[in-house]
């Protein structure tokens, strides 16, 4: 490691996993173009590779190893110098990971982004023996011990106050100068990092630390920031967004945080809630989403099951009763609302029959939209060490029957739209062999995880908002025309 690190001008960069890593990628890209690095879509003629890859699940973990594997062919054949590895597989497996991969350079953890030009250029990290960027969550909590003592920290250009309410530092990541990966009409905006929660499935808290909220203050300089580079729609979101202020002891909460950038955000059409926990779920919340004009009536709440021994085994802090009181409040009290959510399908002992309740509850509930995962067991969490496994085959054959349960929901709930007129956000020109002119959503529909609205038009652009009459359905999709504006004959008066 002492030899001379090449000369590193250009970088590609891979972005893996959900939004909450896009947004870490986002704010490595920035870095590394405020350091001079010209930023290339050729892997080919880089000089370095970034991969910042998602370990949640080991279905991930092997699309992680192939996009690396994939620079370091790159890097054997090509102009590539260096490859980079980030993200949650880095921090899960840390230096084990060089075991399947020794080619990698360096290593930077989810905690290290901010070392991301070091590791590129080729510098090593003096505070490991190794060299790489694998620091814990005390380890950045620990960067800001000395100014905490004296009563604040400055992280970037935001302050944090000291904190004497809870025993850990608080510690939140600022994402600001950011180089984007999303179109320019929509970004991302994270409001807290990190989950308490402790679900019995999940690795998240053992990769991305306790749950932190990032002070209001930050959020909306953050908010800014996007929208006067062109965001129109903010999609809001965290491990537990539920749960945001709880650990900072802003009473408010998350209802406080919707209605202040609802009030603030005057250049932001959609403001959408992601990742809500349904223990946390507040009357005061329900009421916050349905008095705020610009939070769209849309909630992201993964559910993972509905039986109340399941729930009970996944360690989700919540039944069948309370689930269905919440769902029946947000219906009741947010007109219109879309229910957007997910489930996992074979989780350890679960039995044909709760698994025949969680189809019957999806076939009576009617969600907008929903989502399944097989099982996956995850080493180091309770659930990954239980006995009862479930055979693979027989986690997909749940899968199937619960979006197939889903899919005559689905497509009842298109065709129900069908003559009516909704407002819709051009996100690109249709492709090839896809129906209409443009590809849209409405506010029913979430970027990437949803479906979308067909728009037949013309002279439209990513970013416009307007209202489109719905004429046709294609399953889970809608197909809409921009109504002609009627001209008005003169009549000629004779004298």
């Amino acid at each position: 490691m002492g030899s001379k690190a090449p000369k590193i001008q250009s970088v590609a960069f891979v972005s893996l996993g959900c939004p909450k890593n896009l947004v870490d990628s986002e704010r490595m890209l920035g870095l590394l173009a405020a350091d001079g690095l010209v930023v290339t879509s050729d892997a080919s003629q880089a000089d370095a590779i970034v991969v910042n890859t998602c370990g949640f699940l080991e279905a991930s973990k092997v699309e992680s190893l192939g996009a690396i594997r994939e620079a370091i062919e790159f890097k054997a054949r090509g102009k590539c110098k260096r490859v980079v590895v980030a993200g949650c597989l880095v921090q899960r497996h840390k230096t084990s990971l060089l075991a399947e991969v020794p080619e990698v350079d360096r290593l930077v953890g989810v905690f290290d982004r901010e070392h991301i030009v070091e590791a590129v250029r080729g510098k090593e990290n003096p505070r490991q023996e190794h060299g790489h960027f694998l620091g814990k969550y005390h380890d950045l909590s620990r960067e800001l011990a000395s100014e905490l003592e004296k009563g604040s920290a400055k992280v970037g250009e935001g302050e944090i106050q000291k904190q004497t309410n809870t025993n850990r530092l608080p510690v939140f990541e600022d994402d600001r100068a950011r180089l984007r990966l999303t179109p320019r009409h929509y970004a991302y905006l994270r409001i807290s990092e990190g989950c308490n929660q402790g679900c019995a499935f999940c690795t998240i808290p053992s990769i991305r630390g306790p749950m932190r909220s990032k002070p209001i203050e930050q959020i909306l300089a953050e908010a800014r920031e996007l929208a006067a580079d062109g965001a129109v729609e903010l999609n809001l979101i965290g491990q537990d967004t539920t749960s945001y202020g709880a650990d900072i002891r802003f009473g408010p909460g998350l209802s406080g945080l919707l209605q202040t950038l609802d009030k603030e955000l005057k250049d932001v059409h959609w403001l959408r809630l992601m990742y809500a926990y349904p223990s946390c779920f507040t009357d005061e919340m329900i009421d916050g989403l349905a008095a705020c004009d610009r939070v769209v009536k849309y909630i992201d709440m993964p559910l993972q099951h509905i039986n109340d021994q399941m729930l009970t085994k996944m360690k989700r802090r919540v039944t069948r009763r309370q689930i269905e009181t919440l769902l029946d409040k947000l219906r009741d009290r947010v007109p219109g609302i879309a229910l957007r959510t997910t489930f996992i399908a074979g989780s350890p002992g679960e039995t044909d029959e709760q698994h025949a309740e969680l189809v019957k509850f999806v076939e009576d509930f009617g969600f907008d939209m929903m989502g399944v995962f097989p099982y996956s067991p995850e080493h180091g969490t309770p659930m990954g060490r239980m006995t009862d496994q479930i055979p693979d085959d027989v986690k997909q054959a749940r899968v199937e029957e619960l979006m197939l349960a889903q899919q005559q929901v689905a497509f009842k709930k298109s065709k129900s739209q069908v003559g009516k007129t909704i407002q819709v956000l051009i996100d690109r020109a249709a492709a090839p062999g896809e129906e209409g002119n443009y590809v849209a959503r409405s506010r029913s529909q979430a970027p990437d995880i949803d479906s979308v609205v067909f728009v037949q038009g013309t002279r439209l652009h990513p970013g416009q908002l307007l209202d489109v009459k719905v004429t046709d359905y294609q399953a889970y999709d809608l197909v809409a025309q921009v109504p002609k504006i009627k001209s008005r004959s003169l009549s000629v008066v004779k004298v």
